[in-house]
């Protein structure tokens, strides 16, 4: 990794950082959902002049993964609530994926500090030629002394310049294979603590998508839709993102219709199969030659 890379991906780093931080703080029973994502993504775009990796992920309870608001979503945080808060923003493509969780509950601090605490261990074993194996390892023990489980089938990711999923995953597991980290990778750590199954499964509806292969299509709105979303590369975006240009009606039907093509692929979001509260926490980190640098910090 050149000086150049590295500086885009601290200042992505940086920006997350700062963004998750207000973002988290501004999470309150009251407040709309659609209100804390917009208010990230316009900061990191006006006032930052960057842009976001992925739209803001605001997944509650059980959810664990890729929820974002729709475009008239009025759905509101209660007290009743865990809530993950999932950030990513690039810098010429550079990433940086950060997250953490409010407990809006009280009553899930013991998971919350299990979770934060596996994040920081796995972080602590970093060095080039480190196995996954050992990573996931770390992460498992920690959370299972505690009482809690990692979910298994969501993992931690190499990145690359607008890639948000490039090659290496990083289990929060014992794993039976023996990958290991290399000098210079960029790498986003995502243990997720659970008091139910420990796996998720996928729902239904998604608003989130990203562009998988461009080919012809008839549809005037589609043709569009995929003329504003080229220049992310492959990185995902929201459907409310493009509400205001086009019919939100129609927009529906063009994802569906993109998406049952192929040309596009949905993110639905993705809930633990036993209904258990989920907690998450992530930094983006470089290895160097004798650890890594966490740019998310």
């Amino acid at each position: 990794m050149d000086d150049k890379e590295l500086k885009a991906y601290n200042k992505a780093g940086e920006i997350a950082s700062e963004v998750l931080s207000h973002g988290a703080k501004m999470i309150k029973p009251g407040v709309k959902c659609l209100e804390v994502a917009e208010k990230i993504e316009s900061r990191v775009r006006d006032e930052f002049k960057a842009e976001m990796a992925f739209p803001t992920n605001i997944s509650v309870n059980d959810v664990a993964a890729h929820y974002t608001p729709k475009h008239d979503d009025n759905f509101e945080f209660s007290e009743d609530q865990v809530v993950k808060l999932d950030v990513g923003v690039h810098v010429d493509g550079y990433i940086a994926d950060t997250a953490t969780t409010v407990d809006l509950t009280g009553e899930y601090g013991k998971m919350l500090e299990a979770n934060e605490l596996a994040l920081e261990e796995a972080i602590k074993v970093v060095e080039p030629g480190v196995s996954v194996r050992k990573i996931g390892e770390t992460v498992q023990s920690i959370l299972n002394k505690a009482g809690f489980k990692p979910v298994e089938n969501l993992t931690g990711h190499e990145l690359k310049q607008y890639d948000l999923h490039a090659g290496l995953s990083v289990p929060n597991i014992k794993v039976p294979y023996e990958w290991t980290l290399e000098e210079g990778m960029a790498l986003a750590f995502e243990p997720f603590a659970t008091d139910g199954a420990g796996h998720v499964i996928e729902s239904t509806t998604a608003e989130i998508y990203s562009l998988l292969d461009e080919k012809p299509t008839r549809m005037r709105e589609a043709r569009m839709l995929l003329k504003a979303v080229r220049e992310r590369e492959a990185l995902p975006f929201a459907a409310r993102w493009y509400a205001g240009k086009i019919n939100p009606m129609k927009l529906n039907l063009v994802l569906n219709q993109l998406t049952q093509a192929e040309i596009l692929k949905a993110y639905t979001p993705l809930h633990d199969r036993g209904k258990g509260m989920v907690s998450q926490y992530e930094h983006t980190l470089v290895v160097t030659d004798d650890g890594c640098v966490v740019t998310t910090k």
